[in-house]
């Protein structure tokens, strides 16, 4: 019988033995079984995605013909507190804008927004005045805890 403690007896037929010295038949060299990892594992972060979303509100006194397009400045829109804004807060490359006409939203070909304006392309329609019109900016961030 060996003395090494990492060749065990499996019988196997037709194998060449694990050592020469060894006289009770053909054996096979069986690695030990793996030691564990001796470091722990690496502490995984909580990542949690935040959205931002900011939205302004804009009521024609006129109604507003589309035939030729129009362009509405984001100085005529307030937001969520009713506060004037000066410029849209857009969120690029994480975040998009949505559009709503009467609270019906838009496709997204129907208009372009950038910081100072919404621009809305040429169409066969007219938004009366009263209508509302809101425009919707959502970003994302992400926070990471260990």
């Amino acid at each position: 019988m060996s003395n090494n403690p990492q060749c065990k007896r499996i019988k196997i037929a037709k194998l060449k033995s694990c050592e020469s010295q060894i006289r009770y038949g053909p054996y096979i060299m069986v690695s030990p079984k793996p030691t564990p990892n001796p470091l722990p594992p690496a502490p995984t972060p909580d990542m949690t995605i935040v959205p931002i979303v900011n939205r302004y509100f804009y009521i024609p006194q006129t109604s507003i013909d589309l035939e030729s397009g129009a362009k509405i400045p984001s100085t005529l829109f307030y937001d969520d507190n009713e506060n004037e804004v000066d410029e849209f807060t857009i969120f690029s490359p994480n975040g998009y804008v949505n559009l709503y006409i009467n609270g019906v939203i838009q496709e997204g070909g129907f208009y372009q927004v950038n910081s100072n304006a919404l621009t809305i392309n040429p169409a066969n329609g007219v938004i009366r005045a009263g209508t509302p019109i809101i425009v919707e900016s959502l970003g994302f961030t992400m926070t990471t805890n260990f």
